[in-house]
């Protein structure tokens, strides 16, 4: 007995229109004549739009249907098609291939940017300029180096390897304190304007809770029934206590 699976069977071209409509156009590149392959090719064309709708909301619904068609008879269709017939080429072109970056970098902890950042602040011709540049670029370089060592950073060692990278160029004293720039915390501006709005927003939830701590009317009322109730349940509680000790004493007398 023989089992027809689908691994045996030929590969879909475009399987989100199924086998019945690979099988119909296989069916109509048999037909000999043209007036029925076209005919046929219609009825095709109608089936495949009923089964991707979402095909409608495309530009140039029916070309891409058409396109398709040649695709799936794997441009062995021969039909009188209301739109240019598309060419393999133009379907399955390769891609070009893009050129795969290659730089020497001396440094790889530092990467390529801060070379390119080191240039730059060699081209600068103002020395005050230079000098800031500078500085930016090794408190970059330390930022750098954190996030493969965190465990020390010596600002030394990063004055020598800018010195190196730069091939003396730009110098710092060694005594200089590199700070690790963090982009995520915001500029100085915006520090004040949170700083501020905080400050507001704690002054609202501080009055909030001044508010919430008022009593009402209602809670005082009721305050003063509970005092009430628990004046009048420890005198009773005290007078039960004396006629207790009373009783005894009597008695102890007798």
């Amino acid at each position: 007995m023989n089992f027809d699976y689908n691994s045996t069977r030929p590969k879909l071209i475009l399987a989100e229109y199924g086998r019945n409509v690979q099988n119909m156009v296989d069916y109509i590149c048999t037909v000999p004549d043209k007036e029925e392959r076209n005919r046929l090719a219609q009825v095709v064309i109608d089936m495949m739009g009923v089964l991707n709708p979402h095909l409608r909301d495309v530009s140039d619904f029916k070309h891409k249907l058409w396109d398709h068609l040649y695709i799936i008879s794997d441009f062995k269709i021969d039909v009188d098609s209301p739109y240019p017939v598309p060419k393999r080429e133009e379907i399955h072109h390769k891609p070009e291939t893009l050129p795969y970056p290659q730089h020497k970098i001396r440094f790889k902890h530092y990467g390529h940017i801060v070379e390119e950042m080191i240039q730059k602040a060699i081209s600068v011709s103002n020395e005050e300029t230079r000098a800031k540049l500078t500085l930016g670029v090794a408190n970059f370089m330390k930022m750098a180096y954190t996030t493969w060592n965190k465990d020390s950073v010596n600002d030394l060692q990063i004055i020598e390897d800018l010195k190196e990278l730069s091939k003396g160029a730009l110098t710092l004293p060694e005594d200089t304190v590199l700070t690790k720039l963090d982009f995520r915390t915001p500029p100085p501006g915006n520090r004040v304007k949170t700083q501020q709005s905080s400050s507001n927003n704690n002054h609202k939830s501080a009055q909030s809770n001044n508010n919430n701590r008022k009593p009402s009317n209602n809670t005082r009322s009721n305050n003063n029934n509970n005092d009430k109730r628990k004046s009048y349940s420890n005198n009773n509680n005290n007078s039960g206590s004396g006629f207790k000790k009373n009783y005894q004493n009597n008695n102890y007398k007798k």
